[in-house]
């Protein structure tokens, strides 16, 4: 059985980075936030937080935004590493099976993740 892409709510990306990239970070948000308005840009957590293994930001983005959005991210991450993954209601799977890796896969700790939201 197959997922409908449908079933896709939302999308998330999540921007690593670490003392010396902040200020790549810094710029592609700055771009994000210029050129996609209707992307919600998230805080700045500068510790792990939930399932992710450094610090990192979230971008939540409608489904109509993801042609533009994620090419945008994949050329301008300067070397950083962001997942992107739906939201489709099962959080586990989103970051484990349907996840996109824009550079380096690192270990999430997603066992810490429901199956259901």
């Amino acid at each position: 059985m197959f997922a409908a892409p449908d079933s896709i709510t939302g999308w998330h990306a999540h921007v690593y980075y670490e003392e010396g990239s902040r200020d790549a970070a810094q710029r592609l948000r700055d771009g994000i936030g210029a050129a996609f308005p209707d992307a919600m840009l998230g805080r700045w957590h500068d510790v792990p937080v939930g399932p992710h293994p450094g610090a990192m930001y979230q971008v939540a983005f409608p489904p109509a935004l993801f042609p533009a959005l994620v090419p945008f991210i994949a050329l301008n991450r300067e070397g950083l590493t962001v997942l992107v993954h739906p939201d489709t209601g099962h959080p586990r799977a989103d970051h484990e099976r349907h996840a996109l890796w824009l550079g380096a896969v690192l270990p999430l700790k997603t066992a810490m993740l429901p199956e259901r939201a």
